[in-house]
């Protein structure tokens, strides 16, 4: 009886934690969320409210003061913020992708550990230096090297892409293990501001169609600090256990939240028009069916992924991963449900005509759609596609 009463009272905290992100997001995140796109500017607004309420430590385990909020109730957040500005709940998303990175392969680390309760106690925002020039996205290949002497390290990288890389507080860096290491023998290193081991040198801009906000530009990054703050993992566990299935996982969450809002805009338009002429149901409501049936497929399958994989992390087996079922599931999902959303915005707009196709109707399904293109870039679809194939040729 105990338990069922526990489990009922978090469900009702769940519950009040969403409702107060949805009027975080009714009442600072959306009304921002127009000028944040039109100016490529990070939303300062929406993140000032979401260390109010404590949100960038959601994933971070309650034994470090953290919420310890699981897989799948931070992916609803996610959702949930991607209704009211794609930019933020992108942000988020890699924010916590990047928590999750620590939360699951750092916890053995002094360094980290601290740095975790600090992360609760400031709401420090981590952002990460990936990609890099030369190897053409591929995030197995490094060619920056971190070097190592008398417990200090030193790296150089040239990032064509730090999201949000000038309003972070602290920098996760991709890098080879050593000056001698192949390019496949990578590790990840923390960069931190505020202790001026972090300098960028801006190498381009961020002038885009969609997910303006997320100030994605490029750098050249030098970074200096103590060799503490080199991830004990390899990248290659890091990478394949954590950082590729939780962002598949939030981003997927957060498209999902931006399909839904385009979808609720063709429902409010519909129910318009059906005031109108109360007698004759209009012609779009045939769409609506159409498009909530396809949203709703969309969700099963996020959350059907996300739920397979929160279980394997319970089981706490390394080899679990190591089969190729379960990449080639998870990249099937980013890829589904990246391809999904342009669909589900693209028929939202169809049902709103005019009327979503201008930017100054509220109707507007504009910036949905600007975004929702942008989706199938990151990490590209035909990459993935092209590593499931030669996964395929091997699975059983």
């Amino acid at each position: 009886m105990s338990s069922e009463k526990e489990l009922d009272g978090d469900v009702r905290k769940l519950a009040a934690l969403m409702e107060r992100i949805h009027v975080l997001g009714r009442e600072v995140v959306q009304p921002a969320a127009a000028v944040v796109d039109r100016d490529a500017r990070f939303p300062t607004e929406s993140f000032r409210g979401l260390k109010e309420l404590k949100l960038l430590s959601a994933y971070v385990p309650a034994e470090y003061g953290g919420m310890g909020l699981s897989l799948v109730e931070t992916a609803k957040i996610c959702e949930v913020l991607g209704h009211y500005c794609g930019s933020t709940a992108m942000i988020f998303a890699m924010h916590q992708i990047m928590v999750a990175c620590l939360v699951r392969h750092a916890q053995n680390s002094k360094c980290f550990q601290d740095y975790l309760k600090e992360l609760v106690q400031k709401q420090r925002l981590i952002a990460s230096a990936t990609t890099e020039i030369g190897v053409g996205g591929d995030l197995r290949s490094s060619i920056c090297a971190i070097e190592v002497e008398n417990g200090q390290f030193r790296i150089t990288k040239k990032a064509p892409v730090i999201s949000y890389g000038e309003a972070a507080d602290d920098i996760m860096v991709t890098c080879r293990r050593t000056v001698d290491s192949p390019a496949s023998d990578q590790v990840q290193v923390m960069v931190r501001k505020d202790r001026g081991q972090c300098q960028l040198e801006p190498l381009s801009a961020w002038d885009t169609l969609g997910f303006r906000g997320t100030c994605s530009s490029g750098f050249v990054l030098t970074g200096a600090g103590s060799a503490d703050q080199i991830q004990p993992a390899p990248f290659a566990d890091i990478l394949a256990q954590t950082m590729h299935p939780h962002a598949h996982v939030f981003w997927s969450s957060l498209w999902l939240g931006i399909a839904s809002d385009a979808v609720n805009q063709a429902r409010a338009f519909v129910r318009g028009e059906a005031r109108k002429n109360p007698s004759l149901p209009p012609i779009s409501s045939l769409r609506l069916a159409e498009v909530d049936n396809v949203l709703q497929g969309m969700r099963n399958n996020i959350y059907r992924m996300a739920d397979e994989y929160q279980k394997m992390m319970a089981m706490n087996d390394a080899e679990a991963f190591s089969g190729f079922g379960f990449a080639i599931r998870i990249n099937n999902l980013k890829v589904a449900s990246s391809t999904l959303i342009v669909d589900i915005v693209s028929k939202a707009m169809l049902i709103c005509g005019i009327s979503g196709y201008r930017n100054d109707s509220k109707f507007s399904l504009a910036r949905h759609l600007r975004d929702a293109y942008g989706a199938a870039l990151m990490v590209n679809n035909d990459r993935i596609m092209n590593h499931n194939a030669s996964l395929l040729l091997v699975h059983r």
